[in-house]
């Protein structure tokens, strides 16, 4: 699994209006970045990187059907991406698989002029940023 190094992450949990939705959304993406299915029970899913995993679940106690990354709370999650042109195919791919590129007037250099990336958008309003190499 590799050492565990302090203050690096060790997971991260969101919570999902729809299960079935998300796991195809995020199992595409984590999968194309290297993450490998993980854990698996009747309300969520998990894919792992290292010793960093990414869970999706559908828990009864949340008090809200919906996310809003403008509000209090996570804005987004930014991945390494690879290459430039990495980047371009999953910026072109996301929307096959249920993703919105968001910016699209300013994509790729959206988060200013040295800065190659992609941003995404869930279904369920969660916003990834895909970090070229180098950036």
């Amino acid at each position: 699994m590799g050492a565990d190094i302090q203050g690096t992450l060790h997971h991260v949990e969101l919570w999902v209006p729809d299960l079935e939705c998300a796991v195809r959304q995020w199992g595409w993406l984590l999968a194309e970045l290297g993450y490998t299915p993980f854990q698996d029970w009747p309300d969520g899913r998990s894919w792992r990187l290292g010793t960093m995993y990414v869970v999706v679940e559908q828990s009864p106690a949340m008090t809200a059907k919906d996310h809003d990354r403008l509000r209090p709370g996570l804005n987004h999650l930014a991945f390494h991406a690879g290459t430039r042109q990495r980047v371009d195919s999953l910026a072109a791919e996301g929307p096959e698989h249920g993703w919105t590129l968001l910016f699209p007037d300013a994509h790729p250099l959206a988060g200013g002029p040295k800065h190659y990336a992609a941003y995404l958008a869930s279904a369920d309003g969660f916003e990834v940023e895909l970090v070229a190499a180098g950036t």
